[in-house]
């Protein structure tokens, strides 16, 4: 008599029960289908364009208001981020330029900003030519793009600071409320650096203001992630602290001011400049 061991048969399970036969691989568990989505879920992942087609083809007149009034509030969402991104490119300046278009201008508060913590304001100092500052300042149009409600400026390293050497360009200096927050130096010097270490960089120095949708997005991907497994989850946090332990190794980062650049000018210096010559 011939016996299928994968069979289960009560007579099968004897064999099991005595040892005679090895037990049954456990089933793998169909997973269960995703949840049908929500209104809720339907408009908030919608455009504004596809809550306008929604709004005119919904028959439920409690649908219609919630619609209109997602539409409404979009569309005031995107006023305010259009009015606060008031850069988004990279301006150059002169050495004359410098307190009034960098020291000054990250005192000045977004008219958004209730929180008064000023403008943040990202300082390139470069020179053409060489190979680590071109590269660098490809980063830091790209950036200025990405984050319109932060102001760039770009100036010619010695022409900002007199003398200053080749090995300590490109330079980043990093402003906010009429203070340096960060300084970079000799940026790519060690290495080839990607756009990503000096974004996040710049971003942990609290200058990048991020737009209230790019929130929102962050926000969204989040509450996806949520439902992610325990091993993704573990993936995340993995990443973030090697992250986070990448960077508190950079040796090209100051949080200190360099030491020819002052503050606010004294009385008798001049007002224009905030470097000691």
């Amino acid at each position: 008599m011939s016996i299928n061991p994968n069979e289960d048969t009560e007579f099968n399970d004897a064999l099991r029960k005595h040892g005679i036969l090895p037990p049954l691989e456990p089933k793998e568990r169909t997973p269960s289908p995703p949840p049908s989505p929500t209104f809720d879920d339907l408009i908030n992942s919608s455009t504004l364009a596809e809550l306008q087609r929604m709004g005119e083809v919904t028959k439920d007149d409690e649908q219609e208001r919630a619609i209109e009034s997602l539409r409404r509030h979009r569309l005031a969402q995107a006023r305010r981020e259009d009015h606060a991104a008031r850069f988004g490119r990279v301006y150059p300046i002169g050495r004359e330029d410098y307190t009034r278009e960098v020291t000054d201008a990250s005192r000045t508060d977004a008219e958004d900003d209730d929180n008064e913590r000023g403008t943040g304001v990202i300082c390139f100092l470069y020179k053409d030519g060489l190979p680590r500052s071109d590269r660098t300042f490809n980063h830091i149009r790209t950036l200025a793009a990405k984050y319109p409600r932060t102001k760039f400026v770009s100036i010619v390293g010695d022409k900002c600071i007199p003398d200053l050497p080749d090995s300590r360009v490109p330079m980043i200096i990093v402003y906010r409320k009429g203070e340096i927050r960060n300084q970079i130096v000799a940026w790519g010097a060690d290495r080839n650096r990607e756009q990503e270490e000096l974004e996040a960089i710049l971003l942990m120095s609290g200058t990048l203001d991020v737009s209230e949708a790019s929130l929102m997005q962050h926000a969204e991907a989040r509450d996806r992630e949520d439902n992610l497994s325990d091993e993704d989850e573990d993936f995340d946090e993995d990443y973030s602290t090697s992250t986070r332990s990448s960077l508190a190794t950079t040796g090209t980062v100051n949080a200190r001011a360099p030491k020819n650049i002052r503050g606010p000018a004294r009385k008798g210096d001049d007002s224009d400049s905030d470097f000691d010559i």
